[in-house]
């Protein structure tokens, strides 16, 4: 009789929508709840400010530089860099991800991954229409990061 042995490649199971919605929400709860706990740290006016405090700024700490490091990071590609201007572009409608994979000249599973790693830092967020993704920046997470530059 012959014996069953597990095959060596991993399966992973499909994400349905409820996935997706939840780790939406989830990357705008968290950019909320930094917000939330400066405020409730008793700086008051001053909570609003270390959000988007410039580089010399005093109230530019630990936990604003490790949160707005990976957004940086995440940009530090030149190809996530490329996507991201593309969905910026379209900031109402969202870019589906077939019309992204050939101005970046990159193949689809590379595209996806990079926009995994965009989303991951709260850069875009991704709905499904049917069979496929689309994508659009979220504004307040690339002012963050606009405002901490200027």
């Amino acid at each position: 009789m012959k014996e069953l042995t597990r095959s060596p490649i991993p399966i992973r199971a499909s994400r349905g929508r409820r996935d997706e919605r939840a780790e939406n929400e989830q990357t705008g709860l968290m950019v909320a709840a930094e917000g939330e706990q400066m405020a409730k740290s008793g700086k008051g006016d001053e909570a609003e400010l270390a959000v988007g405090a410039p580089l010399g700024h005093a109230m530019f700490g630990p936990l604003e530089a490790t949160t707005l490091a990976g957004g940086f990071a995440a940009l530090g590609d030149p190809v996530r860099l490329h996507l991201l201007s593309l969905i910026a572009a379209h900031p109402d409608d969202g870019v589906c991800v077939c019309d992204l994979v050939g101005p970046v000249g990159r193949s689809q599973p590379t595209v996806s991954h990079h926009l995994k790693v965009l989303r991951q830092a709260g850069l875009v967020l991704r709905e499904r229409r049917g069979t496929w993704a689309w994508y659009r920046p979220v504004p307040e997470r690339l002012a963050q990061l606009r405002a901490v530059l200027f």
